[in-house]
């Protein structure tokens, strides 16, 4: 019989395992185990310390005194302590009827008795215990009526006639020793994979299947790193025998994990620079005279970015680096000498934005710093009149549109361009990894520059964009003053209308910012279209307000924005639709309200839409009395490590303490990535970011150093992964990331 191949061994279907069949595969498929490798790494999310056993006498006296711990005490807060004893069924009954009903079950070994009792079920329990059977259950203590009893046990069977020899608790299931939980659902309790199903069923995934699966990381990476075998991590994170044993699987199943996905980076960044890109004359007459033609001067931070992309421009190979900078930092101007090296080159350069109103911003932006310069500039929308919309489509397929700024409407199959040479990509997480490979598809291997004004920590950037070079813009012009934030009760609102007339009659403008569009009966949260009215008609009836939200068509945004930059209007009514590309430098003081609601980026980019000129600008964060006084009390980001578990109270204090606390971008979103999680970072799960199963790149930072450490050197050595001893990687990454390599080009 010939042997399967690493390929089927890696991906034997979970359907095939002893106890799951076709039924309880379709359930696990919708949580992702799709074969017997998902299947292992489903990792528990708790434990239960069983392996304290005592007598029943001795568990009786333990309790009476008030409790139990083994030996120095769980060695991890998700690691819970009980107790196993083992006894013989003496007997068992049901007392009580109908909903009291209960399932009595008397345990007894050479030291006494006691109870095991479940609610519920007893037609199944009557019939699921023979007198004289040996058990071992596990639970904590406690006493009815003076009688010690478990309530809903775990247990297993040791024994049907009565006689056991030596006990190997390593063949145990649920008790005697670190017993896994699950992540569970309703769906997969209903097919019977609880955490004990779950337990079966690796059990029987890991008798079955386990030694078929082959090694998947080189001998000498698991030398280096000291990391144990994959055979020996599976069983050690499934079914310990040590917390020693536990805590050197987890570390080689975490470390395989960070290790593959840091490989797939690796091979991404060596298809872009193993391809031959353009290289572009750097010397840009263009760009001289726009620089020149600058009311400022650049920063050093601007200086030193635009020499690494004209580097990466003037190499061979396509670029393809990150472009990182806070609000405010000026990260357009330098997109914009990278775009006319570009169009001095003869190639076309192409500005995506994620919507349409930032789109628009952009290309006014843009055109402003281009109206004394030969270049045409259109922009690319979807929400265009037909005719207007084949007019820049004929411009941009001919080449006389030299920039094309837009949307999602940029990379559509009717949109042909005449020599793209540089794609720039605008707050790039909000798009998809597709769109982005479509994108750049448009043109022959072109320069791409993706650009965010969100500050990525660390962690997240080696994961989100780790195949990227990475620029970072960490210094703001000199004229721009720190915004002033306070945090005011809703009590307060009062004194900060009166704030807010006196800023106004010295020639200012003002944002007020609302968590929502119209009023919801089922949340209590300020509503932009009420307080739209109430704020003109009650509190400034002597101003000129606007109101913009998500809502309105494209056309009324614009009409609303450009007189709101022509200071015709005073103060600006908007939601969130303003966080992100809204520059209106004379607009110097933020409210908003309801702050607590709103998440801590949110709130950091919402306060980037003050404080754009060189007045001194305020951000006002309006709350709820008790979560104002309780966040100025937190005392910043200071405090020690977050609690497991904190309930949006909390959240809410600490984000608002945060933004009392800094004005540093960098800091800000490190500790909202402390509060939320890689996978919420941005405000929403995004494509392209990771979901580990077993890694956590919040602790497992220096695992994550050493995985992308060893990756890319083995890249490096083996661009092709054609040395015998990385073919295992080889096949695992066919295997198990086959979509994903097909985009290895996706920046």
């Amino acid at each position: 019989m010939t042997a399967p191949s690493t390929s089927s061994r890696l991906a034997i279907p979970v359907q095939f395992v002893k106890g799951i069949g076709p039924k309880k595969a379709a359930i696990l498929e919708k949580i992702g185990i799709r074969d017997v490798l998902d299947l292992f790494f489903y990792v528990p999310r708790r434990y239960l310390d069983r392996s304290v056993i005592l007598t029943i006498a001795q568990l009786r006296a333990t309790a009476n005194r008030g409790g139990f711990e083994s030996a120095g005490g769980p060695a991890e807060r998700n690691v819970r302590q009980d107790v196993t004893i083992v006894g013989e069924v003496r007997s068992f009954k049901v007392l009580g009827v109908g909903r009291t009903a209960r399932f009595v079950l008397v345990l007894a070994d050479q030291t006494g008795s006691m109870q095991c009792v479940w609610f519920g079920g007893v037609a199944y329990w009557r019939k699921a215990f023979r007198l004289g059977e040996v058990l071992a259950a596990s639970g904590q203590p406690t006493f009815y009526g003076g009688t010690m009893q478990f309530v809903h046990p775990e247990f297993d069977r040791l024994s049907s006639t009565g006689e056991i020899e030596e006990i190997d608790w390593t063949k145990t299931l649920h008790t005697g020793g670190l017993v896994p939980l699950y992540p569970s659902s309703q769906d997969l309790s209903r097919v019977g994979l609880d955490s004990r199903g779950f337990r079966r069923s690796l059990h029987a995934a890991l008798d079955a299947t386990l030694d078929l699966i082959p090694e998947t990381l080189p001998e000498d990476l698991r030398e280096r790193r000291g990391l144990i075998s994959f055979h020996e991590a599976v069983r050690a994170v499934h079914f310990p025998d040590s917390m020693e044993g536990l805590q050197s699987g987890l570390k080689r199943l975490k470390y395989e994990e960070l290790f593959h996905f840091q490989l797939k980076l690796a091979l991404k960044r060596h298809a872009v620079r193993e391809e031959k890109g353009i290289s572009y004359d750097i010397r840009s007459a263009l760009a001289r005279r726009l620089v020149d033609s600058l009311p400022f001067a650049l920063t050093r931070a601007q200086v030193r970015v635009i020499n690494e992309i004209s580097a990466d421009m003037a190499a061979a190979t396509p670029m393809n680096r990150l472009l990182q900078g806070d609000v405010g930092s000026g990260k357009t101007i330098v997109a914009l000498l990278a775009m006319l090296i570009a169009v001095d080159n003869g190639f076309q350069a192409t500005f995506m934005a994620p919507t349409e109103i930032l789109a628009e911003q952009h290309f006014k932006t843009l055109s402003s710093f281009l109206c004394d310069l030969p270049v045409t500039i259109r922009l690319l929308v979807g929400a265009q009149r037909s005719r207007l919309r084949q007019d820049i489509l004929e411009d941009t397929s001919r080449g006389t549109a030299q920039i094309v700024v837009g949307t999602h409407a940029l990379f559509e199959k009717q949109v042909a361009f005449h020599r793209l040479g540089l794609v720039i990509i605008d707050e790039q997480h909000r798009f998809g990894v597709r769109q982005r490979a479509l994108a750049r598809q448009k043109g022959v291997n072109p320069d791409v520059l993706v650009m965010t004004a969100t500050p990525i920590p660390r962690t997240l950037s080696l994961t989100l964009f780790g195949d990227l070079d990475v620029s970072l813009l960490d210094e703001l012009p000199k004229d721009r003053r720190p915004v002033r934030t306070l945090l005011k009760q809703e009590e307060e609102k009062e004194s900060v209308y009166q704030f807010i007339r006196e800023k106004i009659r010295e020639g200012r403008q003002a944002y007020f910012v609302y968590p929502l569009i119209e009023e919801s009966e089922k949340i209590d949260l300020k509503a932009a279209t009420i307080h739209y009215e109430q704020l003109q008609k009650r509190v400034f009836p002597d101003f000129r307000l606007g109101l913009i939200h998500g809502r309105l068509q494209g056309e009324e945004k614009d009409r609303v924005m450009r007189a709101f930059q022509r200071r015709e209007i005073d103060i600006l009514v908007a939601t969130t639709v303003i966080e992100v590309g809204i520059d209106v430098p004379n607009a110097s003081v933020m409210v908003i309200e309801n702050a607590e609601r709103f998440g801590l980026s949110q709130l950091h980019q919402l306060r980037g839409r003050v404080g754009r000129g060189s007045d001194q600008s305020t951000c006002i964060l309006l709350a709820r009395k008790w979560i104002a006084r309780r966040a100025e009390r937190v005392g910043g980001m200071a405090g020690g490590p977050l609690q497991p578990a904190l309930d949006e109270q909390h959240l809410a204090e600490r984000r608002l303490a945060a933004m009392l606390s800094t004005n540093d971008g960098f800091k800000i979103a490190e500790y909202d990535l402390e509060l939320r999680g890689p996978g919420d970072f941005f405000g929403t799960r995004q494509s392209g970011i990771p979901e580990f199963r077993v890694a956590d790149i919040l602790t497992d930072g220096l695992l994550l150093d050493n995985a992308r450490e060893d990756a890319f050197d083995v890249v490096q050595r083996d661009p092709h992964l054609s040395n015998p001893a990385h073919q295992i990687l080889a096949e695992h990454l066919r295997t198990r990331f086959r979509e994903d390599l097909a985009l290895l080009r996706t920046g």
